[in-house]
């Protein structure tokens, strides 16, 4: 009898995307690959990477909401730095919920996929990101009700984007804390503003629009003191030549926007500045999201 085995690829993604908070997410080339084959023993190879080695792992928690992983052996390659805002959780989740769904044929959309996956993330654009590549607006729930489909629209044209990832971990739980309960009404119009610009700008890949659009007054500087570098260089990034930046996720890493004849330029900018305490990684944004491979 053939074994069973399938392949999962999930990009990264960056949510919030400046006045975006919990709405905005974009996919970046930058991949969780999960391999799950039918071995006779239940058993993970995580390739060396600080992640659990059981059923605790998160790829395999998803995996097992839908079918038990008994006998299973999972393989996982990761290029997704760990906490530190790129949605690593949210591909380990939509790896893992994918993989059950296609080993065994269980005949689930992605819409109940991507539900799935936002109840055991509890936040929709980073799921959104890694399910359907592209930049995404995800609209709230209403009365308790199910997520509603996100809206995806292609990356702008001409734009690229640069990751910094310092190498410190914030957790999401501590960059929620730091939010205030109550924002000022002239912090809150700004950002509607603002993100009604970079929504535009990304459709209309404006480059004008994008950069006005990447302003932030509701959750960035509130978590000023967990990650001040990273602060910084979001300040700093249009005098090193980029359209502007904005704190990956729940942070440390910054996302840099970059129109495309620039990004050689910002990138040797970059370095000396980040030199120390940083990585810094071109990563272009990618309109493929998560894809199941039959081996």
């Amino acid at each position: 009898m053939t074994s069973r085995r399938r392949l999962v690829k999930v990009p990264a993604s960056s949510a919030n995307l400046g006045p975006g908070f919990d709405v905005l997410a974009a996919a970046l080339s930058a991949h969780l690959e999960v391999e799950v084959a039918e071995a006779g023993e239940f058993s993970i190879d995580a390739a060396g990477a600080d992640v659990p080695v059981d059923r605790s792992n998160l790829c395999v928690r998803a995996f097992e909401a839908l079918h038990p992983a008994d006998g299973l052996r999972f393989e996982i390659r990761n290029e997704i730095p760990l906490a530190r805002g790129l949605g690593s959780s949210a591909a380990a989740i939509v790896a893992g919920l994918l993989a059950a769904d296609h080993m065994y044929e269980l005949g689930l959309g992605r819409a109940e996929i991507y539900a799935r996956a936002v109840e055991l993330e509890g936040h929709p654009d980073n799921v959104a990101a890694a399910m359907w590549g592209g930049f995404v607006l995800c609209p709230q729930p209403l009365d308790g009700g199910p997520p509603p489909a996100p809206v995806r629209l292609e990356p702008p044209q001409g734009v690229e984007g640069i990751l910094v990832i310092p190498g410190e971990e914030v957790s999401t739980a501590d960059a929620r804390a730091a939010l205030p309960g109550d924002v000022a009404l002239g912090d809150a119009v700004a950002n509607v503003a603002a993100a009604s610009q970079l929504v535009l700008g990304i459709e209309r890949s404006d480059l004008g629009l994008i950069a006005r659009g990447l302003a932030d007054r509701l959750h960035q500087p509130a978590r000023g003191d967990l990650y001040p570098r990273s602060l910084e260089l979001v300040a700093e990034a249009s005098e090193l030549g980029a359209l502007g930046a904005s704190i990956s996720g729940a942070g440390p890493t910054v996302l840099v926007w970059s129109f495309w004849q620039d990004t050689g330029k910002v990138v040797d900018a970059l370095g000396p500045r980040c030199e120390g305490w940083a990585e810094v990684r071109r990563v272009p944004f990618t309109p493929l999201g998560a894809d199941v491979t039959d081996l």
